[in-house]
């Protein structure tokens, strides 16, 4: 576990030797302070929750804490690592009392830690940063990773621990990566005292400044000071009191020693000589050090290679600072000083402009001088900046405890296994290859923990930073007490902060370590917000395996979840421990906390319970940036949560669980729709009577009393497509009922009355659904979250099924199209919109209940009404876009009943499709028999009447050619061609929709010899915007309008021709387009011709008719038909004075037929006898004579 949390924000005030080291170290607390513990629970209460502060805004009181209990009562112990603030940050605890007022108690422990006889800064020493209980019952351990060692003026941050007792004392502060000061360090200082330098006081201010910053003393630092011109003069040997009292005054009194030549190599080369030898003072193993400071080119530089050589072979290292004025030679000064200086030249080699700009330097100059002291010969840091105790753990075993080392080795971080009275410090190479730190900023030991398998525990250190994506390492301690890496684990995104966390979880408290969670707080979501995550990864034998994350804040939130996690010895009493995590900034920073379940060996990845600092105080900021939970901080044998923020801590109280169980029975069990036995509504219905009954059980099993719940029932709580509304209601006329009652170990059971109503629908039962929730969620027990909050209950129906209470049928369908022709379309027309089915139910054996009949019809049809069987059995139809649903003989459809209905539709204007397709099923609630004649689908071809009319009027129907009219030949205008005619074709709209249409005009234009017939001057069309005709090729295609034409014809005889048609002719089509055509609406095209005088003068003829035909159809004409689609033009021309032709043919056609019909007429004659005279009797005979012979004698 981590031992850090969040600072939010502060100022800083830094020296300028401590500058780049304590923004580094700032930034770390920075980002540790979103980094924190994990937990879960649905019990945990909100109201009655305690919030705690120290009154003293800036201190960040609230980054860690942690819980404890001891023989004076129950405390939350809090860190807050800037007390003091603004004026240092040297940090406090706070002892805040569970049962007390809401100030905590400081505890004053800041100016307690210290180690004897090592000089100290403590002012920004962060105590309480780091806060981890101790294997000691009542104890805990702080540490102050920014406790800073002095040595001489240079500060190591090494970091400071100290165990606290439980009487809330100090224990004696430890330091593991303290130093020692800097090895024996022999400095040898010389000065050019050349008449140049000037002034002398200066080089004196800055000789001084310079031993100021060294740690002068018999066994650290020894100091010697020389000054030349001419030659070298001893002014004090290493031999000499080295204390640094008397190396400053001895130096203050240095007068110059003037001279006119500056022999600096020979003054550097008896230095190295004399100054070390150790009748001088001289250390054999001590660092030697030489600082020349001179003004000017030596006058000895030809010495100079031969003279450094010997310098590096005795390893003496070298500072050269040059003084450079107007007049010298500077590019040859330079490159003398460099020479002089060691390598790399950089670190070693200093110019100012003159003797006052040297005091600026001498600051630089002793860090310069420490780095060597206290980095082996200018190497990088090792453990002085570690900062130990920026994370802590205390391992299963008693006596040892980890502590994060995040500044180890450049920032690379270690971790240090301290135990009585001995620190474990892992040498820098021990993760070096597993890290990859190629930029030395992984930060090892941000956060430290361990897992265990049972019999062997293995280390876990967070690297967050490690290849900028984090890592996770985790390692065994080998019998030589180095560490041999096991397993490691990298995030998958850069700049997540993975491993920032850590919090191992035995979930089921069997000693052995189920899952290892990783907090990333600065986990990116896909929205681009810092939402956080907490990964999950199970343990075997110290390998990891990564089993996904936590569900946690919405991809839209900066939550920085996983700041904090902490686990919970079972919140909710169920056996297995559970998981808090924070997400301080959720909110908008006033933070939140989510609760996770244990489950077997494992955490539920979904959350329980979210509580919002915002919703327990909206004053709370960063509720949720430090967790703890494995106390029972108020007696009940529940863990309580404590929750740190900005400046604050909440005290949450967690609460009993209450187990609900609930039955209900019926009376009657089954609902008989025949029996109406209560008044409901103004009418007799079914009923029945529900008896609903509620017991719990508590835990802890002390937990003595009752749970106030409320309870919902809910009638037909499962409404299926088929049944949109509740077959049953309660007496408040709703299906919904809501009550409210107090729960205990002993049964409660209440009656409410079910009435029936009347409903398709006997074959399932009546649903009942009770559903229970806390009266006031906030106190009293709370209800198990993963207990069952809602059950279901049925009352069947009561059916005429034989024994075995299964109905069983054998359900006919038939269906037929009423006045449909079967071979051709059916002709959609204005009076003819309906298209109508006859259908059958036949049902062959026990009752159908619910019986209906469905029917899914294509999108050009509307459903219209039903005519209903002759025998009054009820067809109810309901109908949405393209289905129809019809009920059938309600209740039921009793065996041998069979039904007959007629289902009417219109036709869809607005869809036209070549079918009208309906497909009929029949369904019941009933067990069906035989399904193969349930369905029926019909298709019927469909055409649609356009309802569109053609007409024509003609100017000019009967042309006579006069006798005496001659033909011309030369035409010069329009007039020149003959009488002219206006032809006007009208289209005319019904009710029907037609979007295009076509019109085609073919006039006869000329004979087949080549004469004239038609000449078409002009073709207008209204309107213009709906009509246009495709009429360029026709009109005028000889350009009259323009030109003289010169004419000339064909003598043709038209004798026998009646009909000058476009076979008999040669006729111009012209396409006319009609196109968003309205309703009830007229359309026309006017076509201006001419008659061609000259063919007809010229021909031999009497009558002829010139005839044009006119067409029109839709763009779709084998959908959308034009019943009468054609119009003839006709114009009838005759010639005056021409002889009509006689019927040469007709006459002889006569003669014959006279002469058959004569022959046929006497053949009948003769047939009846006509011809064959009867003799009459002698008597009549002699009459007969007597009165002929009287005729003839008396004639008239």
């Amino acid at each position: 576990m981590t031992g850090g949390n969040t600072i939010c924000s502060f100022s800083l005030t830094i020296s300028p030797a401590r500058d780049n080291m304590e923004k580094v170290v700032i930034l770390l607390i920075l980002l540790q302070s979103f980094c924190i513990t994990r937990t879960q629970g649905f019990n945990v209460g909100s109201a009655g929750a305690k919030i705690f502060s120290s009154g003293s805004a800036g201190e960040e009181f609230g980054y860690t804490v942690r819980q404890l209990s001891n023989d004076q009562g129950k405390w939350l112990l809090v860190g807050s690592p800037w007390s003091g603030y603004p004026q240092d940050r040297k940090g406090d605890l706070y002892k805040c009392d569970t049962r007390g007022p809401t100030n905590c108690q400081k505890l004053n422990l800041q100016d307690s830690v210290s180690i004897d006889g090592v000089p100290s800064i403590n002012i920004n020493m962060s105590l309480g940063l780091t806060l981890t209980p101790t294997a000691k019952p009542g104890r805990f351990m702080t540490c102050g990773p920014l406790w800073a060692q002095s040595c001489g003026s240079q500060y190591f941050y090494p970091g400071v621990c100290a165990e606290v007792s439980p009487q809330f004392t100090l224990q004696p502060a430890f330091s593991p990566a303290l130093q020692t000061c800097g090895g024996p360090m022999d400095v040898a200082i010389v000065l050019d005292g050349s008449n140049s330098i000037y002034p002398w006081g200066d080089v004196i201010s800055f000789l001084s400044k310079l031993l100021e910053n060294l740690d002068i003393g018999p066994d650290t630092t020894r100091v010697s000071i020389m000054q030349y011109s001419e030659d070298l003069s001893f002014h004090y040997y290493f031999s000499f009191d080295q204390n640094k009292e008397k190396v400053l005054s001895a130096a203050l009194a240095i007068t110059q020693k003037t001279g006119l030549e500056t022999n600096t190599f020979a003054a550097l080369d008896d230095a190295r000589k004399n100054a070390f030898l150790p009748e001088n003072g001289g250390r054999p193993g001590a660092t030697k050090v030489l600082v020349v400071v001179t003004d000017g080119e030596s006058a000895d530089g030809y010495k100079g290679q031969e003279v450094i050589e010997i310098f590096d072979r005795d390893g003496i290292i070298r500072f050269g600072i040059a003084i450079l004025k107007e007049g010298a030679n500077i590019q040859k000064f330079v490159e003398e000083i460099e020479l002089i200086a060691s390598t790399p030249t950089e670190n070693y080699m200093f110019n100012v402009s003159s003797e006052e700009a040297l005091i600026n330097i001498a600051g630089t100059l002793g860090d310069r001088i420490f780095n060597i002291e206290g980095t082996s010969l200018g190497q990088e840091f090792q453990m002085e900046m570690s900062q130990v105790g920026f994370s802590a753990h205390q391992t299963n075993k008693k006596d040892e405890i980890m502590l994060g080392a995040v500044g180890a080795y450049g920032w690379t971080g270690t971790v240090v296994h301290q135990t009585a009275g001995k620190s474990n410090i892992f040498l820098k190479n021990a993760f070096e290859k597993t890290l990859d730190d190629r930029n030395h900023s992984s930060l090892l030991g941000y956060s430290v923990s361990s897992v265990t398998d049972g019999s062997s525990e293995f280390y876990v250190a967070g690297a967050p930073r490690a290849v900028h994506r984090g890592q996770v390492i985790v390692y065994i301690i080998d019998s030589q007490r180095q560490p041999v890496v096991i397993d490691s684990q990298r995030g998958d995104q850069i700049g997540s902060y993975f491993g920032s966390v850590l919090c191992p979880v035995d979930v089921d408290a069997d000693g052995v370590t189920d899952l290892l969670l990783v907090g990333a707080p600065m986990y990116m979501s896909e929205e681009k917000s810092e939402t956080g995550r907490v990964y999950l990864f199970t343990i075997t034998k110290g390998i990891l395996s990564n089993q996904g994350s936590l569900e946690g804040p919405s991809a839209f939130e900066n939550a920085r979840f996983g700041t904090a996690i902490t686990v919970v010895p079972d919140l909710n009493l169920d056996g297995f421990s559970d998981v808090v995590v924070g997400a301080p900034l959720e909110g908008n920073g006033h933070g939140a906390i989510y609760i996770y379940y244990g489950e077997r060996k494992t955490i539920r990845k979904q959350s329980s319970q979210k509580i919002l600092g915002s919703k327990l105080d909206l004053a709370l900021r960063f509720f949720g940036r430090s967790l703890d939970g494995r106390e029972d901080m108020n007696s009940d044998s529940i863990p309580d949560i404590s929750v740190g923020g900005d400046g604050n801590v909440v005290q949450l109280w967690s609460r009993g669980v209450a187990v609900i169980t609930t039955t209900v029975s019926f009376n009657p069990g089954k609902i008989s729709i025949l029996s109406k036995t209560c008044m409901f509504g103004g009418r007799m219905v079914p009923c029945v009577t529900a008896k609903v009954c509620f017991r719990s059980t508590f835990r802890p099993t002390t937990l003595v009393g009752k749970v106030d719940i409320k309870y919902n029932l809910t009638l037909d709580a499962d409404l299926q497509s088929s049944r949109a509304t509740s077959r049953a209601q309660f007496d408040n006329s709703e299906r919904v009922l809501q009550k409210a009652v107090s729960v205990s170990e002993t049964q409660t059971c209440e009656d409410h009355k079910v009435y029936v109503q009347e409903t398709p629908d006997f074959a399932s039962p009546v649903a009942l659904r009770v559903d229970v929730s806390p009266q006031n969620p906030e106190t009293g027990p709370a209800l198990d979250a993963f207990q069952p909050k809602a059950w279901d209950f049925f009352v069947p129906f009561e059916k005429d099924c034989g024994s075995d209470d299964k109905c069983t049928c054998d359900l006919k369908l038939t269906v037929k199209a009423v006045d449909v022709p079967s071979s051709s379309s059916f002709l959609v027309s204005p009076d003819r919109r309906r298209l109508s089915f006859t259908v059958t139910v036949m049902n062959r054996k026990e009752n159908a209940y619910n019986t209906r009949v469905s029917a899914n019809f294509s999108s050009n049809l509307f459903y219209a009404s039903v005519t209903p069987p002759g025998d009054n059995t009820e067809v109810k139809c309901t109908s949405k876009a393209g289905s129809l649903d019809c009920k059938v003989g309600y209740p039921f459809l009793a065996p041998d009943q069979t039904v007959t209905y007629e289902i009417n539709f219109d036709f869809n204007l607005n869809q036209l499709k070549k079918n009208a397709v309906v497909n009929f099923e029949v369904q019941s609630d009933s067990k069906e028999e035989v399904t193969s004649d349930n369905k029926v689908s019909l298709s019927i071809p469909v055409q649609y009447d356009a309802e569109i009319i053609l007409t024509r009027d003609i100017s000019l129907d009967y042309c006579v050619i006069g006798a005496e009219d001659q033909v011309k030949h030369t035409v010069s205008d329009f007039n020149d061609i003959g009488p002219e005619f206006n032809i006007t074709l009208r289209v005319s709209t019904g009710t029907f929709p037609i979007h295009q249409a076509h019109l085609t005009v073919s006039l006869p234009t000329s004979t087949k010899a080549g004469n004239h017939l038609l000449y078409v001057t002009s073709v207008k069309t209204a309107p213009v915007v709906n009509v246009r005709c495709d009429s360029n090729a026709l009109i005028d295609p000889l350009n009259i309008r323009e030109k003289t034409y010169s004419a000339s014809f064909t003598k043709q005889s038209f004798r026998g021709t009646t009909e000058l048609n476009c076979k008999a002719a040669n006729c111009e089509p012209m396409t006319c387009v009609l196109k968003d055509l309205e309703m009830k609406t007229s359309y026309f095209v006017n076509i201006t011709a001419r008659i061609w005088k000259g063919t007809f003068a010229s021909a031999d003829f009497q009558t002829v008719l010139v005839a044009g035909s006119s067409e029109i159809e839709t763009s779709q004409p084998d959908l959308i038909v034009v019943t009468h689609k054609q119009q003839q033009i006709k114009i009838t021309v005759s010639k005056e004075g021409a002889i009509g032709d006689i019927p040469i043919g007709v006459i002889i056609g006569s003669v014959i037929g006279g002469l058959l019909l004569f022959v046929l007429a006497t053949v009948i004659l003769w047939k009846v006898g006509f011809f064959k005279r009867k003799r009459l009797p002698q008597k009549d005979n002699e009459q007969d004579q007597a009165e002929q012979e009287g005729l003839c004698e008396n004639p008239a």
